[in-house]
């Protein structure tokens, strides 16, 4: 599938609902730590709303604003993130992603640790939704540029 859908209705529709898809996406992953959720599904919603676009604009369309290669980096920033915060506490004398052992002295060792799982949860969903937009790109053909 190279070109867009060809129904004005379905392409209106979609274009109203991927912001509030996409907004929805980041609720989820920011308050993961907090109820339900987190950064794979977040991810995941975050995905799909690039593959509804996807397939309702046409790839032509999307690739100019999210291409298989950006997919790819994104995802690979994801993985730097969360390898980064779980490796940082060993630096000061704690365990893999055991952020209480941050030297930052205005933050609690409660506010540490709900920091640390933000960054975790924000790195995880960028690596599933990269991952995913990737994958998709390859299942319809799409290569990087």
């Amino acid at each position: 599938m190279t070109g867009q859908y060809q129904n004005p209705i379905v392409s209106g529709v979609v274009s109203l609902m991927v912001p509030f898809i996409q907004i929805f996406a980041l609720y989820v992953i920011t308050h993961g730590h907090y109820g339900p959720g987190g950064g794979f599904q977040g991810g995941v919603i975050l995905a799909a709303s690039m593959m509804l676009l996807r397939l309702s604009l046409g790839e032509e369309h999307e690739h100019r604003r999210f291409s298989p290669t950006a997919a790819s980096v994104v995802a690979i920033i994801g993985m730097l993130i969360y390898a980064l915060t779980g490796l940082l506490p060993l630096f000061f004398g704690g365990e893999f992603l055991d952020y209480a052992h941050l030297p930052i002295s205005a933050l609690s060792s409660p506010d540490l640790r709900s920091l640390g799982i933000l960054v975790v949860e924000s790195g995880v969903g960028m690596v599933v939704w990269g991952t995913l937009v990737t994958v998709f790109d390859h299942l319809l053909g799409s290569e990087p540029r």
